[in-house]
Protein backbone atom coordinates (compact mmCIF):
# COMPACT_ATOMS: atom_id res chain seq x y z
CA UNK A 1 0.00 0.00 0.00
CA UNK A 2 1.31 3.46 -0.91
CA UNK A 3 0.73 6.82 0.72
CA UNK A 4 0.88 9.93 -1.42
CA UNK A 5 1.88 13.52 -0.71
CA UNK A 6 0.40 15.88 -3.29
CA UNK A 7 0.17 19.56 -4.18
CA UNK A 8 -2.85 21.06 -5.94
CA UNK A 9 -3.04 24.40 -7.70
CA UNK A 10 -6.34 26.14 -6.92
CA UNK A 11 -8.32 28.45 -9.18
CA UNK A 12 -7.08 31.50 -7.27
CA UNK A 13 -3.44 30.54 -7.84
CA UNK A 14 -2.76 29.31 -4.31
CA UNK A 15 -1.41 25.86 -3.50
CA UNK A 16 -2.83 23.13 -1.31
CA UNK A 17 -0.74 20.28 0.13
CA UNK A 18 -2.08 17.04 1.53
CA UNK A 19 -1.57 13.29 1.82
CA UNK A 20 -3.76 10.29 1.03
CA UNK A 21 -3.64 6.55 0.41
CA UNK A 22 -5.70 6.86 -2.79
CA UNK A 23 -4.41 9.70 -4.94
CA UNK A 24 -6.81 9.39 -7.88
CA UNK A 25 -9.87 9.25 -5.64
CA UNK A 26 -8.72 12.12 -3.43
CA UNK A 27 -8.01 14.45 -6.37
CA UNK A 28 -11.43 13.60 -7.80
CA UNK A 29 -13.02 14.48 -4.44
CA UNK A 30 -11.25 17.84 -4.39
CA UNK A 31 -12.34 18.50 -7.97
CA UNK A 32 -15.94 17.57 -7.21
CA UNK A 33 -16.03 19.69 -4.06
CA UNK A 34 -16.99 16.79 -1.80
CA UNK A 35 -14.18 17.64 0.63
CA UNK A 36 -15.04 20.63 2.83
CA UNK A 37 -12.34 23.18 3.51
CA UNK A 38 -9.82 25.14 1.53
CA UNK A 39 -10.27 23.74 -1.98
CA UNK A 40 -14.06 23.61 -1.92
CA UNK A 41 -14.50 27.25 -2.96
CA UNK A 42 -11.31 27.41 -5.03
CA UNK A 43 -12.18 25.00 -7.82
CA UNK A 44 -11.25 23.92 -10.38
CA UNK A 45 -8.05 22.45 -9.02
CA UNK A 46 -5.07 20.95 -10.83
CA UNK A 47 -2.68 18.29 -9.57
CA UNK A 48 0.81 19.78 -9.85
CA UNK A 49 2.98 17.21 -8.05
CA UNK A 50 2.75 13.94 -6.13
CA UNK A 51 5.16 11.50 -4.53
CA UNK A 52 4.42 8.09 -3.03
CA UNK A 53 5.84 6.59 0.19
CA UNK A 54 5.64 3.10 1.68
CA UNK A 55 4.32 4.29 5.07
CA UNK A 56 1.97 6.99 6.31
CA UNK A 57 4.62 8.29 8.69
CA UNK A 58 7.05 8.97 5.84
CA UNK A 59 4.28 10.69 3.91
CA UNK A 60 3.42 12.86 6.91
CA UNK A 61 7.06 13.83 7.33
CA UNK A 62 7.35 14.80 3.67
CA UNK A 63 4.06 16.73 3.85
CA UNK A 64 5.30 18.71 6.84
CA UNK A 65 8.48 19.53 4.95
CA UNK A 66 6.90 20.55 1.65
CA UNK A 67 4.12 22.64 3.20
CA UNK A 68 6.67 25.19 4.44
CA UNK A 69 8.23 25.70 1.03
CA UNK A 70 7.87 29.04 -0.74
CA UNK A 71 5.87 29.41 -3.92
CA UNK A 72 9.08 29.66 -5.95
CA UNK A 73 10.49 26.49 -4.43
CA UNK A 74 7.28 24.54 -5.03
CA UNK A 75 7.14 25.61 -8.66
CA UNK A 76 10.75 24.48 -9.12
CA UNK A 77 9.71 21.13 -7.65
CA UNK A 78 6.84 20.80 -10.15
CA UNK A 79 9.23 20.89 -13.14
CA UNK A 80 12.00 18.89 -11.47
CA UNK A 81 14.34 21.89 -11.32
CA UNK A 82 16.44 20.75 -8.36
CA UNK A 83 18.92 23.56 -8.79
CA UNK A 84 15.99 25.96 -8.54
CA UNK A 85 14.74 24.17 -5.43
CA UNK A 86 18.14 24.60 -3.80
CA UNK A 87 18.42 28.24 -4.85
CA UNK A 88 14.95 29.02 -3.51
CA UNK A 89 15.81 27.36 -0.21
CA UNK A 90 18.95 29.48 0.13
CA UNK A 91 17.21 32.73 -0.77
CA UNK A 92 14.24 32.37 1.57
CA UNK A 93 14.91 33.80 5.05
CA UNK A 94 13.87 31.51 7.85
CA UNK A 95 11.22 33.04 10.09
CA UNK A 96 9.96 31.97 13.46
CA UNK A 97 7.48 29.14 13.88
CA UNK A 98 4.73 31.57 14.80
CA UNK A 99 5.20 33.53 11.58
CA UNK A 100 5.35 30.36 9.52
CA UNK A 101 2.05 29.34 11.02
CA UNK A 102 0.54 32.51 9.63
CA UNK A 103 1.62 31.79 6.08
CA UNK A 104 1.08 28.03 5.97
CA UNK A 105 -1.84 26.44 7.73
CA UNK A 106 -2.45 22.74 8.06
CA UNK A 107 -5.62 20.84 8.83
CA UNK A 108 -3.75 17.65 9.71
CA UNK A 109 -4.27 16.04 6.33
CA UNK A 110 -3.86 18.90 3.92
CA UNK A 111 -2.10 22.23 3.99
CA UNK A 112 -3.20 25.29 2.11
CA UNK A 113 -0.44 27.67 1.15
CA UNK A 114 -1.68 31.07 0.05
CA UNK A 115 1.01 32.51 -2.16
CA UNK A 116 -1.26 35.06 -3.82
CA UNK A 117 -0.15 38.23 -2.03
CA UNK A 118 -3.48 38.58 -0.24
CA UNK A 119 -3.89 38.29 3.51
CA UNK A 120 -2.83 34.67 4.13
CA UNK A 121 -4.57 34.32 7.48
CA UNK A 122 -7.93 35.05 5.91
CA UNK A 123 -7.42 32.35 3.28
CA UNK A 124 -5.98 29.54 5.39
CA UNK A 125 -7.89 26.70 6.96
CA UNK A 126 -7.65 26.40 10.73
CA UNK A 127 -4.54 24.54 11.92
CA UNK A 128 -4.96 21.27 13.80
CA UNK A 129 -5.11 21.57 17.57
CA UNK A 130 -2.11 20.91 19.78
CA UNK A 131 -2.55 18.01 22.20
CA UNK A 132 -1.08 18.81 25.62
CA UNK A 133 -0.62 16.04 28.18
CA UNK A 134 -0.23 17.60 31.60
CA UNK A 135 2.03 15.70 34.00
CA UNK A 136 1.46 12.30 32.33
CA UNK A 137 2.56 9.42 34.52
CA UNK A 138 3.24 6.39 32.32
CA UNK A 139 5.23 6.24 29.12
CA UNK A 140 2.80 3.62 27.79
CA UNK A 141 -0.06 6.08 28.08
CA UNK A 142 1.89 8.75 26.22
CA UNK A 143 2.51 6.24 23.43
CA UNK A 144 -1.14 5.23 23.28
CA UNK A 145 -2.18 8.88 23.15
CA UNK A 146 0.25 9.44 20.26
CA UNK A 147 -1.27 6.47 18.44
CA UNK A 148 -4.75 7.89 18.93
CA UNK A 149 -3.60 11.27 17.62
CA UNK A 150 -2.02 9.98 14.42
CA UNK A 151 -5.01 7.78 13.64
CA UNK A 152 -7.01 10.97 13.22
CA UNK A 153 -4.39 13.21 11.62
CA UNK A 154 -2.98 15.02 14.65
CA UNK A 155 0.80 15.17 15.00
CA UNK A 156 1.74 17.92 17.48
CA UNK A 157 2.14 16.60 21.01
CA UNK A 158 3.32 18.68 23.95
CA UNK A 159 4.19 17.25 27.37
CA UNK A 160 4.12 19.19 30.61
CA UNK A 161 6.46 17.82 33.29
CA UNK A 162 6.10 14.10 32.49
CA UNK A 163 6.62 12.15 35.71
CA UNK A 164 9.26 9.78 34.35
CA UNK A 165 11.02 12.31 32.11
CA UNK A 166 11.29 12.35 28.34
CA UNK A 167 12.01 10.51 26.12
CA UNK A 168 10.47 7.47 27.75
CA UNK A 169 11.42 4.02 26.38
CA UNK A 170 7.97 2.66 27.20
CA UNK A 171 6.21 5.09 24.87
CA UNK A 172 7.54 3.73 21.57
CA UNK A 173 6.07 0.20 21.68
CA UNK A 174 2.73 1.53 22.91
CA UNK A 175 2.57 4.02 20.03
CA UNK A 176 2.43 1.12 17.53
CA UNK A 177 4.15 3.03 14.74
CA UNK A 178 3.13 6.60 15.60
CA UNK A 179 6.82 7.43 16.00
CA UNK A 180 6.55 10.71 14.12
CA UNK A 181 4.35 12.07 16.93
CA UNK A 182 6.76 10.98 19.67
CA UNK A 183 9.83 12.24 17.83
CA UNK A 184 8.34 15.71 17.50
CA UNK A 185 6.95 15.85 21.04
CA UNK A 186 8.18 18.84 23.03
CA UNK A 187 8.48 19.15 26.79
CA UNK A 188 7.53 22.17 28.93
CA UNK A 189 7.83 22.91 32.61
CA UNK A 190 4.38 24.43 32.96
CA UNK A 191 1.01 24.51 31.25
CA UNK A 192 1.33 28.25 30.69
CA UNK A 193 4.53 27.73 28.69
CA UNK A 194 3.02 24.87 26.70
CA UNK A 195 0.04 26.92 25.49
CA UNK A 196 1.71 30.34 25.23
CA UNK A 197 1.36 30.46 21.41
CA UNK A 198 -2.25 29.21 21.37
CA UNK A 199 -5.18 31.60 21.08
CA UNK A 200 -7.75 29.22 22.50
CA UNK A 201 -7.19 26.59 25.18
CA UNK A 202 -9.62 23.77 25.99
CA UNK A 203 -9.41 21.77 29.22
CA UNK A 204 -10.84 18.25 29.26
CA UNK A 205 -12.40 17.36 32.59
CA UNK A 206 -15.48 15.58 33.95
CA UNK A 207 -15.38 17.19 37.39
CA UNK A 208 -16.27 20.66 38.58
CA UNK A 209 -13.18 22.62 39.52
CA UNK A 210 -14.63 25.72 41.12
CA UNK A 211 -13.90 27.64 37.93
CA UNK A 212 -16.75 29.12 35.91
CA UNK A 213 -16.09 28.35 32.25
CA UNK A 214 -18.20 27.54 29.19
CA UNK A 215 -18.69 23.77 28.97
CA UNK A 216 -18.98 22.08 25.56
CA UNK A 217 -18.92 18.58 24.10
CA UNK A 218 -15.97 17.34 21.99
CA UNK A 219 -18.14 17.78 18.89
CA UNK A 220 -18.84 21.44 19.68
CA UNK A 221 -15.18 22.07 20.54
CA UNK A 222 -14.08 20.52 17.23
CA UNK A 223 -16.48 22.72 15.28
CA UNK A 224 -15.17 25.83 17.04
CA UNK A 225 -11.56 24.85 16.35
CA UNK A 226 -12.30 24.45 12.64
CA UNK A 227 -13.97 27.88 12.52
CA UNK A 228 -11.13 29.74 14.23
CA UNK A 229 -7.96 30.31 12.15
CA UNK A 230 -5.90 30.72 15.33
CA UNK A 231 -4.11 27.80 16.92
CA UNK A 232 -5.90 25.86 19.68
CA UNK A 233 -4.61 23.58 22.42
CA UNK A 234 -6.47 20.80 24.20
CA UNK A 235 -5.33 19.90 27.72
CA UNK A 236 -5.51 16.38 29.19
CA UNK A 237 -4.68 15.80 32.84
CA UNK A 238 -2.62 13.08 34.53
CA UNK A 239 -4.07 9.59 34.57
CA UNK A 240 -4.88 9.36 38.25
CA UNK A 241 -6.26 12.76 39.16
CA UNK A 242 -6.99 14.71 35.99
CA UNK A 243 -6.35 18.42 35.58
CA UNK A 244 -5.91 20.56 38.66
CA UNK A 245 -7.95 23.71 39.24
CA UNK A 246 -5.02 25.92 38.30
CA UNK A 247 -4.64 24.04 35.00
CA UNK A 248 -8.31 24.51 34.16
CA UNK A 249 -8.08 28.18 35.09
CA UNK A 250 -5.71 28.72 32.14
CA UNK A 251 -8.29 27.41 29.69
CA UNK A 252 -11.10 29.41 28.13
CA UNK A 253 -13.44 26.46 27.60
CA UNK A 254 -14.05 23.12 29.31
CA UNK A 255 -14.63 20.02 27.19
CA UNK A 256 -16.67 17.28 28.83
CA UNK A 257 -17.56 13.95 27.25
CA UNK A 258 -21.18 12.87 27.84
CA UNK A 259 -20.68 9.68 29.81
CA UNK A 260 -22.50 7.20 32.03
CA UNK A 261 -22.90 9.03 35.38
CA UNK A 262 -22.59 5.72 37.21
CA UNK A 263 -19.24 4.91 35.61
CA UNK A 264 -17.36 8.00 34.44
CA UNK A 265 -13.98 6.37 33.89
CA UNK A 266 -12.00 7.15 30.73
CA UNK A 267 -8.29 6.45 30.43
CA UNK A 268 -5.96 9.01 28.87
CA UNK A 269 -5.80 7.48 25.38
CA UNK A 270 -9.59 7.03 25.27
CA UNK A 271 -10.10 10.70 26.08
CA UNK A 272 -7.60 11.75 23.40
CA UNK A 273 -9.16 9.52 20.75
CA UNK A 274 -12.66 10.83 21.43
CA UNK A 275 -11.59 14.44 20.99
CA UNK A 276 -9.33 13.67 18.02
CA UNK A 277 -12.10 11.75 16.26
CA UNK A 278 -14.55 14.63 16.56
CA UNK A 279 -11.93 17.00 15.13
CA UNK A 280 -11.17 14.60 12.27
CA UNK A 281 -14.76 14.80 11.01
CA UNK A 282 -13.92 18.21 9.59
CA UNK A 283 -10.95 17.02 7.51
CA UNK A 284 -10.53 14.60 4.64
CA UNK A 285 -8.98 11.48 6.12
CA UNK A 286 -8.86 8.21 4.20
CA UNK A 287 -12.15 6.32 4.15
CA UNK A 288 -12.60 2.58 3.66
CA UNK A 289 -12.60 1.80 -0.05
CA UNK A 290 -15.99 1.44 -1.63
CA UNK A 291 -16.62 -2.10 -2.86
CA UNK A 292 -19.28 -2.68 -5.46
CA UNK A 293 -21.65 -5.51 -4.56
CA UNK A 294 -22.62 -8.06 -7.14
CA UNK A 295 -26.09 -7.38 -8.60
CA UNK A 296 -28.98 -9.51 -7.33
CA UNK A 297 -29.60 -12.75 -9.20
CA UNK A 298 -32.48 -12.85 -11.72
CA UNK A 299 -35.68 -14.29 -10.31
CA UNK A 300 -35.49 -17.47 -12.41
CA UNK A 301 -32.14 -18.37 -10.83
CA UNK A 302 -33.53 -17.92 -7.33
CA UNK A 303 -36.65 -19.93 -8.21
CA UNK A 304 -34.44 -22.74 -9.53
CA UNK A 305 -32.53 -22.91 -6.25
CA UNK A 306 -35.73 -22.95 -4.20
CA UNK A 307 -37.22 -25.65 -6.42
CA UNK A 308 -34.10 -27.79 -6.02
CA UNK A 309 -34.24 -27.48 -2.24
CA UNK A 310 -38.00 -28.17 -2.25
CA UNK A 311 -37.53 -31.40 -4.23
CA UNK A 312 -34.79 -32.62 -1.92
CA UNK A 313 -36.84 -31.85 1.20
CA UNK A 314 -39.90 -33.57 -0.27
CA UNK A 315 -37.90 -36.70 -1.05
CA UNK A 316 -36.46 -36.68 2.46
CA UNK A 317 -39.95 -36.50 4.01
CA UNK A 318 -39.40 -33.06 5.48
CA UNK A 319 -42.91 -31.74 4.73
CA UNK A 320 -44.86 -33.30 7.56
CA UNK A 321 -47.65 -33.23 8.56
CA UNK A 322 -49.23 -32.83 5.10
CA UNK A 323 -51.61 -30.08 6.19
CA UNK A 324 -48.62 -27.86 7.04
CA UNK A 325 -46.87 -28.34 3.69
CA UNK A 326 -48.14 -25.13 2.07
CA UNK A 327 -47.27 -22.97 5.10
CA UNK A 328 -43.83 -24.57 5.45
CA UNK A 329 -43.00 -24.03 1.78
CA UNK A 330 -44.15 -20.41 2.03
CA UNK A 331 -41.97 -19.85 5.08
CA UNK A 332 -38.92 -21.32 3.31
CA UNK A 333 -39.47 -19.13 0.25
CA UNK A 334 -39.79 -16.06 2.48
CA UNK A 335 -36.57 -16.98 4.25
CA UNK A 336 -34.63 -17.58 1.03
CA UNK A 337 -35.83 -14.42 -0.70
CA UNK A 338 -34.92 -12.01 2.11
CA UNK A 339 -31.25 -11.48 1.19
CA UNK A 340 -30.31 -10.09 -2.21
CA UNK A 341 -28.68 -13.28 -3.46
CA UNK A 342 -26.14 -12.77 -6.23
CA UNK A 343 -25.83 -15.24 -9.11
CA UNK A 344 -22.60 -16.55 -7.64
CA UNK A 345 -24.25 -17.12 -4.27
CA UNK A 346 -27.13 -18.97 -5.89
CA UNK A 347 -24.72 -21.22 -7.82
CA UNK A 348 -22.76 -21.89 -4.63
CA UNK A 349 -25.84 -22.95 -2.66
CA UNK A 350 -27.06 -25.12 -5.49
CA UNK A 351 -23.65 -26.77 -5.62
CA UNK A 352 -23.95 -27.49 -1.90
CA UNK A 353 -27.41 -28.98 -2.38
CA UNK A 354 -26.20 -31.13 -5.27
CA UNK A 355 -23.39 -32.44 -3.10
CA UNK A 356 -25.91 -33.44 -0.41
CA UNK A 357 -28.13 -35.38 -2.79
CA UNK A 358 -27.81 -39.15 -2.40
CA UNK A 359 -25.79 -40.68 -5.19
CA UNK A 360 -27.68 -43.12 -7.40
CA UNK A 361 -26.13 -46.54 -7.47
CA UNK A 362 -25.41 -47.90 -10.94
CA UNK A 363 -28.03 -50.47 -11.66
Amino acid sequence: MSFWVYILRCADGSYYTGHTDDLERRVAQHQAGTIPGYTHDRRPIELMWAQDFPTRIEALEREQQVKDWSRKKKEALFVGDWAGVSAAARSRPRVSASLDAGSNRTDGVATASSDTGANPRAAMAAPPPVIVLVRPQLGENIGKAARAMLNFGLTELRLVAPRDGWPNPQAGPAASGADVVLERATVFDSVAEAVADCAHVYATTVRKRGVTKPVVTPEAAAAAIHRDPARAAILFGPERSGLETDDVALARTIVTVPINPEFGSLNLAQAVILVAYEWSKGVALASPPEVELNPPAPQFELDGMIAQLDAMLDEAGYFFPPDRTIATRRMLRTLLTKPAWSSQEVRTVRGVLSALMPKKRPG
